[in-house]
């Protein structure tokens, strides 16, 4: 005898439950997503390297005579002034000097006389460049303020003004050193030519610059020869960055581009620009062993000097060069943008779906990207979708 299933509301309630728990189980269920708003905010793009400070102008002092060096009572970063006698040189005994040897030291002395000439005329011409870059600046800043001239010739200027600068330095600096090279081949003129008997008079080593020294190649007394090298001077007041860069990086640098010199130590990021791109690569090998072409970028510091003074010569430093800029960038997390076709694409939350959006990218910095055209400000997109994210699936937020 068939019983009505009317009869047992149990079972039937039961089937019912069953039923709807098979429906609720293999119903899509909405995936969890990571939603990011489409915003406008700054955006740099910049390029990072690792770099460290040296000092502009460093001279190797080296023994002007064959003898015997005394011993040097100088540490390093103890402060010297030109023409400070830094250590005494005992010649060795000499022979008279033949008609041959005394024609070449005259030679010596005639040649450092034309180089001190020559280094003379150098700096002249320096200073009169120095002075041109300054009134040419001086010209355009007004005629910036106006409007009536770009901010690339007001940049462009000011770069050439700081260029000529060191130049004028450099230049400086070599009228010393030719100066000192003219001393010290007269001295060899002087004290290797009179073999009498007579004691032998100590040879002075003085110092070319006003600044401190670097570095003691040779501390304990004994003998020398000609062209030994001994200390080694510099004024750390004068500091350049030098930056090695990949050559594929160093052709997007140019001069006069800004850079931030980051991580040095100090409480505020420094700022530069960029002076020189080396025009001579060298190769180098990475951590991971591969050989990498790379090139030298020279910048100057544009902060105030009392910022940077706690550096000294070959402090390391992260620099930042600044390729490209803007203020008011509408941009999206470059982990939310795909490859899609030939072009590029992203997924736009639409209510409680998915949507797939060709977009249109500009700069990137690895971090963001810049939308030129497929999204507006306000937009809400999925970052970091996975590959169960596809056009039209329902999406909650996580």
């Amino acid at each position: 005898m068939r019983i009505p299933l009317s009869e047992h509301p149990a079972v039937i309630a039961i089937a019912v439950l069953v039923i709807g728990l098979l429906v609720w189980g293999f119903w899509p269920q909405p995936i969890a997503i990571e939603p990011v708003v489409v915003q406008r905010a700054p955006l740099t793009i910049t390029i990072e390297e690792e770099g460290r400070s040296r000092v502009i102008d460093r001279y190797v002092i080296s023994a002007p005579v064959a003898g015997v060096a005394c011993r040097v009572q100088l540490d390093v970063g103890d402060p010297v002034q030109q023409g400070e006698v830094l250590l005494g040189i005992t010649p060795l005994k000499s022979q008279v000097l033949d008609s041959r040897s005394r024609a070449q030291a005259i030679a010596a002395v005639a040649a450092a006389q034309s180089a001190l000439a020559a280094a003379k005329e150098q700096a002249s011409a320096t200073d009169a460049a120095a002075r041109l870059a300054t009134t040419e600046l001086q010209r355009l800043q007004p005629l910036a303020l106006k409007g009536l001239a770009s901010k690339v010739e007001l940049d462009r200027a000011e770069t050439t003004v700081l260029t000529s600068a060191a130049e004028k330095r450099s230049a400086t600096f070599n009228v010393q050193v030719a100066n000192y090279e003219l001393q010290a081949a007269k001295s060899v003129l002087e004290y290797s030519a009179d073999t009498r008997g007579e004691p032998a008079v100590r040879v002075p080593v003085i110092s070319p610059i006003t600044g401190k020294i670097l570095k003691v190649l040779r501390e304990c007394e004994g003998p020398v020869e000609t062209g030994d090298p001994l200390l080694e001077v510099g004024d750390p007041t004068a500091l350049e960055v030098e930056v090695d860069v990949l050559s594929a990086d160093a052709v997007q640098i140019k001069p006069g581009m800004q850079v931030r010199f980051e991580r040095w130590g100090g409480d505020q990021p420094l700022l530069g620009v960029v002076r020189m791109v080396e025009p001579v690569g060298f190769t180098k090998f990475s951590a991971l062993g591969v050989e990498e072409q790379r090139v030298l970028i020279i910048s100057d510091f544009t902060s105030p000097a009392e910022d940077w003074q706690r550096l000294g010569d070959g402090y390391r430093v992260e620099a930042k060069f600044v390729l490209w800029r803007e203020e008011n960038v509408l941009q999206v997390p470059a982990s939310s943008v795909f490859r899609y076709g030939d072009g590029w694409a992203v997924f736009v939350v639409d209510g409680q779906r998915a949507q797939r959006r060709e977009v249109a990218i500009g700069q990137r910095n690895g971090l963001v990207a810049q939308i030129s055209a497929g999204l507006d400000e306000g937009d809400t997109v999925i970052n970091h979708p996975s590959d169960e994210v596809e056009d039209g699936v329902r999406v909650e937020s996580r």
